[in-house]
């Protein structure tokens, strides 16, 4: 699915978050401009692959809007 986020440099833009399997882990493949970035969960952090390219605050914000998808709350949840 499509979605517009405010990342960490302060831009706006378009992603794209699916869902797939790696060994035996759920992960989440997220394309921002025609990089993919493999995102896993381990506990309540949020990781991504050491290849990947994603600072802490774009991960954790991204991380965080996945976990609302995964379990949706009457909260709402700010990708500023």
């Amino acid at each position: 699915m499509n979605y517009k986020v405010k990342l960490a440099d302060g831009t706006t833009q378009l992603i794209e978050i699916t869902t797939g399997h790696f060994k035996n882990w759920k992960v989440w493949i997220v394309n921002i401009n025609g990089k993919a970035a493999m995102l896993y969960k381990l506990g309540t952090e949020w990781m991504q692959r050491n290849e990947d390219f994603l600072d802490s605050r774009t991960l954790r914000t991204i991380g965080e809007f996945i976990d609302t998808i995964i379990s949706p709350s009457t909260d709402t949840i700010s990708l500023a």
